[in-house]
């Protein structure tokens, strides 16, 4: 690029991975200014999650389209209270970009940092990019956060007028960032750190922000017509699979509503839009509790006897439960990083219900291994399983493994993907192993816990709680 005396404007990359439909970056492109593209990872964060190896990929996946166009990311390791000051002091910068955080951490962070630029006589540009409306926005009439889901779809819904999504700018201006020394190739170095079970699901995933609307297209050409009648049926390709994408930013919604809208797929369409809309609700609720991984947001919960059982525990975590459809989902888990969304309900189900373990354990499984992991959808899901959200399915509503299984996977083709110890069972005998009449399975363990058992335990606890016995 041509040579440029202007000062440069720091663009601050986070869970905005993209170049398209980036309102931070298209309006530092438009003042005119050479960018410096930026990425700060903090300083002593342990790249211990599939989330850390997505995210770590995914910067990767943005440092390569950034250079096609002249430019890199600039990738920092430290605290961004001290990195992003020491840059825009040492370049001179007197603009900063950046769309907006709500997880209470990253809200907390850029709430100093703007103050602490502002001193400085830096103007810092916030804008939001990562959600079809803002957490605070949605209100019922008198005001109030919605505490359903229904009532706050149909309000987002009637109120949804949602802007075309912005082009990648045409051409950008880099300057180069010599003010600080760029970390030593953060992602290669941080993958480096990573367990081995990470680095294994590298065949299943793809990266890019091209790759994610690829993703979107596939599933609008093949899946989203019936979305609605296939989208529990695990061995279905069915669902959309855009969940990385959208926690890291290769994609946003405003993106994604725009193309299903114009699809016209009515009752799919409509359907998976609604999917778009409980990620919102998430982050509403997220906004009104920040605390929503570790409180009970039904105090009443706050008395329920769960059991430790770290035995159990690790059984559900390995998939080795002995019921194969949760089995299952535990081990795609595992090796993909991700899990079909009818199985979720089941084994946090299962963990929660059957075992009678605290739903919180689940949360933070989850946490660990899931490559969409997200700070709002993983905590409200879990409490909605448990019944201790505020919508929530009621905690005796016990799912039944053995019947989910025989409903939603009634060949057993998810389960054969899943757990190979039971590829020659066919027949109702993949449901329901230990009653195999002709082959027993080899290494498959025989159920931890009888479904009769576990339901009657879970309801007695239930009903103390209840009482305050």
């Amino acid at each position: 690029m041509g040579k440029t005396s202007l000062p440069p404007v720091v663009v601050w990359f986070r869970d905005d991975l993209r170049l398209a439909d980036n309102l931070a970056l298209t309006n530092a492109v438009r003042s005119g200014q050479p960018l410096w593209c930026v990425y700060v990872r903090p300083a002593g964060a342990a790249c211990t999650t599939a989330l850390d190896w997505w995210q770590t990929r995914s910067v990767q996946a943005l440092d390569h389209a950034l250079r096609a166009y002249g430019g890199r990311l600039h990738l920092f390791v430290g605290q961004a209270e001290q990195i992003l000051p020491d840059l825009v002091r040492e370049g001179g910068c007197t603009q900063v970009f950046w769309n907006r955080r709500y997880d209470p951490a990253g809200k907390a962070t850029d709430t100093r940092l703007k103050a602490q630029l502002k001193q400085m006589g830096v103007v810092v540009h916030s804008t939001p990019g990562s959600l079809l409306h803002e957490p605070w926005t949605v209100r019922s009439k008198a005001g109030q956060p919605f505490q359903v889901f229904g009532a706050f779809w149909r309000a987002a819904s009637a109120t949804a007028h949602y802007p075309a999504p912005l082009p990648v700018p045409p051409s950008m201006a880099f300057a180069p960032c010599t003010a600080l020394p760029d970390a030593q190739i953060l992602p290669d170095a941080a993958v480096q750190n990573l367990p081995g079970w990470a680095e294994a699901m590298q065949p299943y995933h793809a990266f890019a922000e091209q790759d994610a609307y690829a993703q979107l297209h596939d599933f609008m050409a093949h899946a989203l017509q019936n979305y609605a009648q296939d989208r529990d049926f695990p061995s279905r390709d069915a669902t959309s699979e855009l969940s990385p994408f959208l926690r890291t930013g290769q994609i946003t919604p405003a993106q994604i509503w725009h193309a299903v809208a114009a699809a016209d797929a009515q009752d799919g369409g409509a359907k998976f839009l609604s999917e778009i809309g409980w990620r919102e609700f998430a982050w509403s609720l997220l906004w009104e509790h920040p605390d929503m991984s570790t409180r009970n947001l039904r105090p009443e919960f706050d008395t329920m006897p769960w059991r430790v059982d770290p035995k159990g525990l690790e059984c559900w975590q390995k998939g080795r439960t002995g019921y194969p459809l949760v089995d299952a989902g535990m081990r795609q888990l595992w090796q993909t990083g991700l899990m079909h969304n009818r199985v979720r309900m089941v084994v946090a189900s299962f963990l929660v219900k059957h075992l009678l373990i605290d739903w919180r354990e689940g949360e933070r499984w989850f946490a660990h291994t899931l490559v969409d992991h997200d700070p709002a959808s993983n905590p409200m899901n879990w409490q909605w399983n448990a019944g201790t959200g505020v919508e929530s399915a009621p905690f005796f509503r016990i799912m039944n493994p053995i019947l989910q299984s025989q409903k939603f996977d009634p060949d057993g083709v998810y389960i054969r993907t899943w757990v190979p110890e039971l590829a020659g069972l066919h027949g109702p005998d993949i449901h329901t192993p230990w009653q195999a009449t002709l082959l027993q399975p080899t290494g498959y363990p025989s159920p931890i816990v009888d479904h009769g058992v576990a339901r009657a335990r879970a309801l007695a606890a239930w009903n103390a709680q209840k009482s305050g016995i």
